[in-house]
């Protein structure tokens, strides 16, 4: 399955600006289950340096500094990936491992510091008590790993709703689960934050997904967005994806596009801008199949 990706991000300030630095990631990546065909990041007005570079956890970034007066930036991303599907899905559906037995596995193999370093609290992943005593239940003895993985995911969508606007980028774990609505970036923090807390590996994924439109309707330019799951680590078949904003498995419309501990590692667009005014911001997104 192929896809072309449209990701473009407008700012428009009240006062101008004279120096902006910015850090971009938005290249697809390349993995057994993905391949990035083609990948283009155009910014206007045209920024003074910019360079690509590969970060701590292998995702493709760039970065940007603009010099000059501007009150307005553009910066448009356009790739095309080529999905052939998660083979560890199936896998994983089939593994009799226990989670006990996977949570044993993590702690004995320190050393493996690229599996490690995903049971530990990070920015917006808590070691919690209100965590670990809303996923509890979750983590029947003697169940496999895969079990618990999918009846989490089918708590979480049931408990929290989907609700733009309700919560920000830095709105804690906690308060989710206190208010019970959140966007798909919370879906996916709560989801790891359950994980973590008992001991087992888990990533934040940062990526696309095809919308359908309902049938007879057209699809409508710029109304897709920015997607965030989950992948949890399956000793003897690796990393395996849960999309809990949806309770489904990723498979050929989930389009990869950064791995980290949670969202700080893989924001879309970070940086610093100097200027005294207001700033808006205007995101669209276009998820078109090609073939």
């Amino acid at each position: 399955m192929k896809y072309k990706i449209k990701h473009v991000t407008e700012y428009a300030y009240q006062d101008p600006v004279g120096l902006c630095h910015n850090r971009l990631c938005l290249t697809p990546s390349n993995n057994l289950h993905q391949k990035c065909v083609s990948s283009e990041i155009k910014i206007s007005p045209a920024p003074d340096s910019f360079l690509y570079r590969q970060d701590f956890f292998g995702n493709t970034v760039a970065f940007f500094s603009s010099y000059k007066d501007h009150d307005h930036l553009e910066i448009t991303s356009i790739s095309e990936v080529d999905l052939v599907g998660r083979r560890e899905t199936d896998l994983a559906v089939a593994s009799p491992i226990l989670w006990q037995e996977a949570r044993q596995h993590v702690a004995v193999d320190k050393d493996d510091y690229d599996i490690v370093q995903y049971t530990l609290p990070s920015g917006y992943i808590p070691i919690s008590s209100e965590v670990k005593k809303f996923c509890d239940d979750c983590f029947v003895e003697d169940a496999t790993l895969w079990s618990v993985c999918n009846t989490l995911m089918q708590k979480i969508h049931k408990t929290i709703e989907f609700k733009p606007g309700f919560t920000t980028v830095n709105t804690p774990v906690e308060e989710v689960l206190t208010n019970k609505k959140g966007v798909c970036q919370d879906f996916a923090h709560l989801m790891i934050s359950c994980l973590r807390n008992m001991g087992l590996a888990a990533r934040y994924v940062s990526g696309y997904i095809e919308t359908i439109p309902p049938p007879g309707k057209e699809k409508l330019v710029g109304t897709d967005a920015s997607h965030a799951w989950v992948s949890v680590f399956f000793p003897s078949i690796g990393w395996v994806e849960f999309d809990p904003t949806n309770s489904l498995l990723p498979s050929d419309n989930h389009v990869t596009v950064a791995l980290g501990r949670d969202y700080h590692d893989v924001a879309p667009i970070k940086g610093i801008v100097f200027s005294s005014g207001k700033q808006s911001l205007t995101v669209k997104v276009d998820v078109i199949r090609v073939d």
